[in-house]
């Protein structure tokens, strides 16, 4: 408890952008977000006044960082498990609780337990040897996606197998490196969609609206709200999914499920039990931003309303260039207001290095053929210094 404000004291683990937004939240609330940060020039230690450095894998950091916070949450899944129940067992309010996180932080667990559930996932299989593989690919077919169990994201820890020869290649070179590897069978699918709940400890639960996310490379690059041409069976059932797995899990805070919608229906990609890159849109497009209600969440408030602000939202992801733009970002940011003034964004106090996640833009209207054709021109714009469609900034 901050004696001085008599509000709760929510610790975060982690300093990224999520932590960052995560702080604005905070402060609306009463609250300035207690940071534990790598290093003091990560994206939230910038801005967040109650910082500590120190390592997300160093208990003993964790147990200081702990220390008059009434709850204890993450921007990240990779503190290891056997440190989060530790603190729990001290009686730290650790949300999401260890039992919870490890279906985000392993693959393998976490697809196992839904298919426990009889919740959609795709065939998979653990892999220890590269005959595994192969007697999945003739049983189901090529290609197939290998994964890494543990650490992957943004397309990271991800190959996909064309063949026997190729698999025996690549899998041979990972399992000689150690990396823990499950396959799974390649989804046709029509089109990524993403879920975002919120879930307190007193088992309150809020979706947001079913979102599709447009991805280029294996990175999102735009997140559409709601997502189009989405016939109302769908959207329900992908939130009940959504829902049902935060209750059977046991999940405190945001939870974001990422499906692949395909001919036969939804099928389960990804959990991640924080906040995501899916829901950056509510921070102008919901009554309640991602951020705020895992903070709602985490400390058992009453849960907000996830209604959107407009009929169509747009999330751009700013990806830094290749090259070094022939502009500075504050010039950037000088033309996109000019041309764009409605666009909202949210920039992550990073250094731009090629194809990394700098901010993003939110674009509210009517139609989301425009919005998300905003959304576009204006992240480009601010990674590039150039507009794709042409326009003369003279």
């Amino acid at each position: 408890m901050d004696h001085r404000t008599a509000t709760p004291v929510v610790g975060m683990v982690g300093g990224g952008q999520l932590a960052r937004m995560t702080h604005q939240a905070a402060i609306g609330l009463g609250q300035s977000l207690k940071v534990l940060a790598g290093a003091p020039d990560e994206s939230a230690a910038l801005v967040a006044p109650n910082v500590e450095i120190g390592s997300h894998t160093d208990l003993e950091a964790l147990r200081a960082f702990a220390e008059g916070c009434d709850a204890v949450t993450f921007d990240h899944e990779h503190v290891p498990n056997g440190h989060l129940s530790a603190l729990a067992a001290e009686g730290v309010a650790v949300h999401p609780g260890p039992e919870a996180l490890r279906h985000a932080q392993d693959k393998l667990v976490m697809r196992r337990k839904l298919r426990d559930l009889e919740l959609p996932v795709p065939p998979f299989a653990e892999v220890g040897s590269v005959t595994d593989v192969l007697e999945f690919g003739a049983a189901h077919g090529w290609p197939c996606v290998l994964k890494t169990a543990r650490g992957g994201y943004d397309g990271k820890g991800v190959w996909v197998l064309n063949t026997p020869d190729g698999a025996r290649r690549t899998v041979g070179e990972l399992l000689d490196a150690g990396a823990p590897l499950m396959v799974e069978q390649r989804v046709a699918l029509r089109r990524e969609l993403a879920v975002l709940v919120g879930r307190s400890p007193f088992g309150q639960g809020a979706a947001w609206p079913v979102v599709e996310t447009v991805q280029s490379e294996g990175i999102c690059v735009r997140v559409l709200a709601p997502a189009p041409d989405a016939s109302e069976e769908l959207r329900q059932r992908a939130q009940d999914i959504a829902l049902r797995i935060a209750h059977e899990l046991g999940v405190v805070g945001v939870l974001a499920v990422e499906m692949f919608e395909t001919a036969d229906g939804l099928v389960i990609n990804e959990l991640a039990m924080r906040p995501h890159n899916s829901g950056h849109f509510s921070i102008d497009g919901s009554r309640t931003s991602q951020f705020e209600q895992h903070l709602r969440a985490v400390l058992d408030y009453p849960l907000g309303s996830t209604e959107l602000t407009a009929p169509a939202v747009a999330m751009g992801n700013v990806l830094a260039s290749p090259t070094e733009p022939r502009m500075s970002v504050d010039e950037r940011v000088h033309h996109l207001f000019a041309r764009f003034p409605g666009v909202k964004l949210h920039l992550y106090g990073k250094a731009e290095r090629p194809g990394r996640k700098v901010g993003h833009v939110n674009v509210l209207g009517e139609r989301m053929d425009e919005v998300s054709e905003r959304a576009r021109l204006a992240a480009h714009w601010l990674a590039h210094a150039e507009w794709p469609d042409g326009y003369s900034i003279h």
